[in-house]
């Protein structure tokens, strides 16, 4: 943008994310208005408003000072703790699980704000530890209660797939800070170890269910392996350009269940095709490797840590959505960013993308105050 022509307060805006993640939602509203058989409502219109409102949210966090999130970054994972904890008193019950808090104008999801919370109180647990004591045993301890204790509560409603982001974004954040690398070896063979004691031990029965379809979903095809045998339907009857915007039968005629939410991406490809797909990755794509510009050119560890984490929240939204849906992982509840219809995990992924901005922000006004 020439200078003069813009305001300069809107030119240094991120447009290189701000505008593709428009595109994105607006595909997004473009699918869900097909869902609901050419009806602004029940899903196109609020995932608008729900994009514009949380938009603006992000420019507030994009304008938070550093030394505020630092400040923040321990008040705010106490009070997403306890509200995980009220979700087990008074949280409302839908599907099964207990998992949301009525807060009347949207039914809030603490689990979901977790997501970003952990990378930021992991950031600032890295942030005032020496370097040298990254190495050491005695950092586990308190990782591990910092980690451990959402991640049960969130397992507890239960909620498998959202325990296990929260558990991601957490190691990658760790990961990051450089603890040697042959303890995330060691964890990783004591995981594959535990896998089977586990899977049996507790693991509800729906979701051991879900791992045994995932592996042979045709075993009960009108059954347990019913999603997953009509999202490949879906995605398939698509082709390399789709059936055409309204055209999608699987999502019209209710085949396909959660054509909204878990399987928005299905009722994407099958009216939009492979083209429709490759747009969207496409645009994932760019977004994560913003992200990770902005993480690689952070001022401090606090900032590269920070973004990194939040980029890759992102990411294990897309990766495992995509793969979900194209049977290439078990059905686990998590939606496609900026696709899927769903409030809670519009707003964490928007606070994602603000952190982002501000991340972003203090790189640049570092390499001005450098020059």
């Amino acid at each position: 943008m020439r200078q003069g022509v813009v305001p300069e307060a809107i030119a240094r805006e991120p447009w290189g994310l701000i505008l593709p993640l428009l595109a994105l939602n607006t595909f997004g509203s473009v699918v869900l208005y097909s869902a609901a058989g050419g009806h602004l409502g029940p899903w196109a219109l609020l995932h608008e408003i729900h994009f514009a409102v949380f938009l603006v949210m992000a420019f507030v966090i994009s304008r938070i000072p550093r030394d505020l999130f630092k400040w923040a970054a321990i008040p705010v994972y106490i009070a997403i703790v306890v509200m995980l904890m009220l979700v087990e008193v008074v949280g409302a019950v839908k599907g099964g699980s207990q998992r949301w808090l009525d807060v009347g104008f949207m039914q809030l999801q603490p689990s979901e704000l977790m997501k970003p919370t952990i990378v930021l109180a992991l950031a600032k647990f890295f942030d005032v530890m020496p370097p040298g004591m990254t190495r050491t045993w005695r950092v586990l301890v308190p990782l591990a209660g910092i980690v451990g204790l959402p991640a049960l509560l969130v397992m507890m409603q239960p909620d498998l797939g959202t325990g296990l982001s929260i558990t991601v974004g957490a190691v990658v954040v760790i990961f990051m800070a450089g603890l040697p690398m042959w303890w995330f070896m060691g964890a990783g063979g004591a995981v594959l170890v535990a896998a089977p004691l586990a899977f049996f031990t507790l693991l509800h029965g729906y979701q051991r269910d879900r791992v045994l379809v995932f592996l042979n979903p045709e075993s009960d095809p009108l059954g347990k392996g019913y999603h997953i045998t009509q999202s490949k339907i879906a995605i398939g009857s698509g082709g390399f350009w789709g059936k055409g915007f309204g055209n999608g039968s699987q999502s019209h005629l209710d085949y396909l269940p959660e054509s909204h939410t878990d399987f928005a991406f299905a009722t994407m490809a099958e009216e939009w095709g492979l083209a429709g797909g490759i747009f969207v990755l496409a645009i994932f794509l760019w977004v994560f490797r913003w992200g990770l510009r902005v993480a690689q050119n952070a001022p401090d560890r606090f900032s590269g840590l920070l973004a990194a984490g939040m980029t890759f929240t992102i990411f294990f939204y897309m990766a495992i959505n995509t793969m979900m849906v194209l049977g290439l992982a078990p059905v686990v509840g998590i939606p496609l960013p900026w696709i899927s219809h769903g409030g809670s995990a519009m707003m964490t992924n928007m606070i994602c993308v603000g952190t982002l901005m501000a991340v972003d922000r203090w790189n640049r006004r570092g390499s001005t105050l450098g020059t």
